[in-house]
């Protein structure tokens, strides 16, 4: 199990520790390698740090970062789970445990097959493709390589569709104003690289899945929403989509902040909020949808803006996961 990661403990030392190597991510800032070196490391990290930890200090908890707790007790529900037939390590891309330390575990168990699954729903170069490579790098190394599969994605997966449907249903959408369905953003850029003869305005052409959708991480997100609705029974105009945790202008729209101070100003007061790019509860469904957008709706008129918790560690997720792994088991 691959996440993203989190910072080990919300100083601006260890932020800072933590975005360097985030950022510096050749997969997720893609300009010119010079130009990314000069950014990462002489503006953003320095200037950001200070502020991240600011909301990392808002997320932590008593146990510690809900990503990382979250991930360690899917690891071990899991692992009872499946039982004999395979052994679960739990790695994050950036920080700690590292996909290192749990590889080198792996090599010493001489394992005959190593599957690696990455917890983000929909498939982008910048979280699953990285997190791939970053396996791969390491075990092109050892002398004796395991058979080996990645799970690119499983957001059309109908058990995964299933638990996150049963999350939101538990929310009752249908006594809110509106359900807005929020996916993590990505430059337009990286949708241009993935289908560069097609237009990225037509990833939700036609409401079906477009053929280049396959590997289109916007297609994915909307193929998402249109399986979620059918399961919870929404009409056209009682939801819509949008993108947060945008860097510039240039990033995948709409924005979920301007979606919100709209539908405020329009008059609805309730929101229900979902975001199904996340599997566990993090920086940016716990502080920034949670906390600085629902401030942001209600100064622009809105009454409530209630987050749906992620799946995090539910039952009806362990079991999903199980039945995704299944195949190749």
């Amino acid at each position: 199990m691959i996440n993203v990661g989190t910072p080990d403990e919300p100083t601006v030392k260890a932020v800072r520790r933590y975005l360097s190597e985030f950022l510096n991510d050749r997969r997720v800032i893609d300009i010119p390698l010079v130009f990314q070196k000069l950014l990462v490391n002489l503006i953003i990290v320095p200037f950001r740090a200070p502020k991240s930890t600011k909301l990392y200090q808002r997320l932590w908890t008593e146990k510690g970062s809900p990503l990382l707790y979250f991930s360690e007790s899917v690891q071990v529900e899991l692992q009872e789970k499946l039982g004999s037939k395979a052994d679960v390590f739990m790695a994050m891309r950036y920080g700690n445990p590292s996909i290192g330390k749990a590889l080198s575990a792996i090599k010493k168990g001489n394992y005959d097959r190593l599957i690696v699954f990455p917890m983000f729903p929909q498939y982008a170069s910048s979280t699953n493709g990285t997190a791939i490579q970053a396996v791969i790098d390491q075990i092109r190394k050892w002398n004796t390589i395991p058979e080996f599969h990645a799970i690119s994605q499983f957001y059309d997966h109908p058990t995964f569709l299933d638990a996150f449907a049963d999350r939101i249903r538990s929310y009752a959408p249908e006594n809110y104003d509106h359900v807005i369905f929020t996916f993590h953003g990505l430059p337009n850029r990286h949708l241009e690289k993935n289908h560069p003869d097609e237009s990225i305005q037509t990833c939700n052409c036609e409401n079906v899945l477009p053929e280049f959708g396959k590997s289109c991480y916007k297609a994915g997100c909307y193929q998402t929403v249109r399986e979620l609705v059918n399961r919870l029974g929404l009409k056209n105009g009682e939801y819509s989509v949008s993108f947060q945790s945008r860097l510039s202008n240039n990033w995948m729209t709409p924005f979920t902040d301007k979606n919100l101070v709209n539908r405020a100003k329009q008059g609805s007061k309730n929101i229900l909020v979902t975001a199904p790019s996340f599997v566990a509860d993090c920086l940016e469904t716990t502080v920034e949808i949670g906390w600085e957008y629902k401030e942001m709706f209600v100064k622009n008129g809105g009454e409530n803006l209630q987050m749906v918790e992620s799946l995090n560690d539910s039952p009806r997720w362990i079991s999903a996961m199980e039945e995704i792994l299944r195949p190749y088991i």
